[in-house]
């Protein structure tokens, strides 16, 4: 059984996350964390979630979860995926999964360093407009694509702005 705990339960979690890891076979949401304890709670109501926190640490040592949904803005990816597998949790982080190629390696150390598991959610792939980038950048038909620039807003965030 998997048993989830999510760091952020924003938005992108009404939807599409939450509810569905309820929805799986062998699976349940067991714990949000949210810094807003109104709207931590609320959101475990709607959603029949038995546990909400305002901490993640907190959260964390929560030894019930053996997994973690990580939906907090990009630039708390990489904390957070480590606090949870130093914990020994399995983790699932929202895209992208950190702020830049040096973060991502950090991050592959850390999956290794802690014999760890993570995974990204990268559901928008097969998404109608997701697909036909990909048919026009295969097809060439845009021409040859040869860099891809993205760009966020980096910040360091604290558990309080979590």
């Amino acid at each position: 059984m998997i048993r989830w705990g999510m760091i952020g339960a924003g938005d992108v979690t009404e939807v599409k996350s939450g509810p569905a890891f309820n929805k799986i076979e062998q699976s349940a949401l067991v714990a949000v964390m949210r810094r807003d304890a109104q709207k931590a709670a609320d959101y475990a109501e709607r959603h029949r979630v038995p546990y909400w926190y305002t901490d993640a640490d907190e959260l964390l040592r929560d030894d019930s979860l053996n997994a973690i949904y990580i939906a907090t803005p990009p630039y708390a990816h990489l904390d957070y995926a480590e606090r949870a597998l130093k914990r020994g949790k399995m983790v699932y982080v929202e895209k992208p999964m950190v702020m830049n190629q040096e973060e991502a390696k950090a991050l592959v150390e850390l999956v290794e360093q802690y014999n760890g598991k993570l995974v990204v959610a990268h559901y928008r792939r097969e998404m109608p407009y997701f697909l036909k980038i990909k048919e026009l950048l295969q097809s060439k038909i845009i021409g040859e694509s040869k860099m891809v620039r993205l760009v966020t807003a980096k910040k360091k965030m604290t558990d309080q702005e979590t």
